[in-house]
């Protein structure tokens, strides 16, 4: 590793890891190959959620040593964690800590297994969807944009939700989360988590930090260990929280952390905004800069200090722990900088006109490509030449998991295909999306689900 913030972040991180599970996360996240997503899965859940943990933290610590000061912080689900790291209540040992007490405490309850499942639905339809299934296991768990919600629940009831979904036209995915998080079934967790905790030792935060699980700002005089357990059963409101920041006078917004999936969170709920900003370190721009450039160039007036070799030693893996976090809830940092007055367009609606299956059944591979090329790049606001046959969605291009559900939901529904399997993870370049597609629609049997 050689970007000083980097090593510093994961060695503290390394420390709780040897002391709480007896192994290093760095000695996964560096040493060997980069990992795809799939290697990370198979990971036990403390190395993914303390590397995602130390991804968040270490990213901030880049910006803020380009002298990047923000007006507050924001932390979606366990993002929380790092953003009151960052925001000076906890060190960045103590905040691992306290990820691994978390996952300790969930652990050791032996409670029923749940999962999460992210819809393309608004809170209302989700909570209509929900009345409809009349089943009082199912829960809102996190409220991300008008076309993303996220539910939570037992796996047979979640799995219903998904089909009942997708009859209505709506997308949707399996989420690749350890446990139902934001549900009250996790209520026996609460208090061993708090009281595991309960010791470490907080500051009054230096900076405000807000909460879209309380709906408000931290106070310095808050039980933090029992306002964080209280997460693990409460709903997560992102969408909400993201209209009063901007209500509120916040125009600028740096995603530290993750592939740009709360950064287009951000876009998308304030897609009518004509003076805003958003940043994202790890996600690839349209003008083919790494989003932690624009950050420290245009926002704060700093010049990069090697990025392009601080990306170079360590991105790809780094990528790969993020990927889990955006497998998982989304649940990385968001935090939101001093306001910035900027002209942001609105993501550009994808055309629904439908095309002509080719004679034979399924259309010309060259075809299909250049269809995936031209709804990817709408979507998304990049130019088509970046939607090479190799560059990967995710890594490359921060195409999160339901972005690429709901563009697949897409392209099949043009051929009057039924749903049925894709895993994500094994297709993660825009070639062999092309090249899966064009059998399915050959055999005329397509299904999504994630990976």
């Amino acid at each position: 590793m050689k970007y000083q913030q980097v090593d510093e972040t994961f060695k503290a991180v390394d420390a709780v890891a040897e002391e709480i599970f007896g192994g290093a996360v760095s000695a996964v996240l560096f040493d060997g190959p980069p990992l795809t997503l799939d290697d990370l899965l198979q990971q036990t859940s403390w190395v993914s959620q303390l590397a995602i943990y130390g991804s968040d933290v270490a990213a901030w610590r880049i910006l803020q040593e380009h002298g990047l000061r923000p007006r507050l912080f924001v932390g979606h689900s366990m993002g929380e964690i790092p953003a009151l790291v960052a925001a000076g209540a906890f060190s960045v040992e103590d905040g691992a800590r306290i990820v691994a007490e978390r996952l300790r405490a969930l652990e050791e309850a032996d409670l029923p297994a749940g999962r999460m499942a992210a819809l393309t639905l608004d809170g209302q339809r989700t909570r209509q969807l929900l009345d409809l299934l009349d089943d009082p296991a199912l829960v809102v768990a996190a409220e991300n944009h008008d076309r993303q919600t996220v539910i939570s629940g037992p796996e047979h009831s979640v799995r219903a939700a998904l089909r009942v979904a997708r009859e209505l036209n709506a997308g949707g995915l399996l989420l690749a989360s350890p446990f139902a998080f934001h549900h009250p079934a996790l209520e026996p967790v609460r208090a061993p988590f708090a009281a595991r905790i309960g010791g470490l030792l907080r500051q009054a935060p230096r900076t405000a930090v807000y909460s879209p699980i309380l709906r408000r700002t931290y106070r310095a005089d808050d039980d933090l260990a029992t306002l964080l357990a209280e997460h693990l059963v409460r709903p997560v409101d992102f969408r909400g929280t993201v209209r009063s920041l901007y209500d509120g006078g916040v125009t600028t917004f740096v995603e530290a952390g993750g592939l740009g999936s709360l950064g287009r969170c951000v876009e998308r709920v304030l897609a009518d905004a004509g003076d805003l900003t958003v940043r994202s370190t790890f996600r690839l721009e349209a003008d083919g800069r790494l989003g932690v450039e624009q950050a420290v160039t245009g926002l704060s007036g700093a010049a990069p200090d090697s990025f392009e070799q601080f990306w170079a030693a360590f991105g790809t893996r780094l990528v790969a722990r993020v990927q889990a976090e955006l497998a998982a809830s989304a649940a990385a940092l968001a935090g939101p900088a001093a306001p910035a007055p900027a002209a942001a367009a609105a993501p550009v609606p994808v055309s629904a006109a439908p095309a002509a299956p080719a004679p034979g059944g399924a259309p010309d591979r060259e075809e299909l490509f250049a269809e995936l090329r031209s709804l990817y790049a709408q979507a998304l606001e990049y130019p088509e030449e970046v939607f090479t046959e190799e560059v990967l969605l995710e890594a490359e291009l921060g195409i999160d998991s339901v972005k690429q559900v709901e563009l697949l939901t897409r392209v099949t529904g043009r051929y009057g295909l039924s749903p049925s399997d894709i895993r994500l993870s094994d297709h993660d370049t825009v070639g062999k999306v092309v090249d899966l597609l064009h059998a399915r629609l050959a055999s005329g049997d397509v299904s999504i689900a994630a990976a």
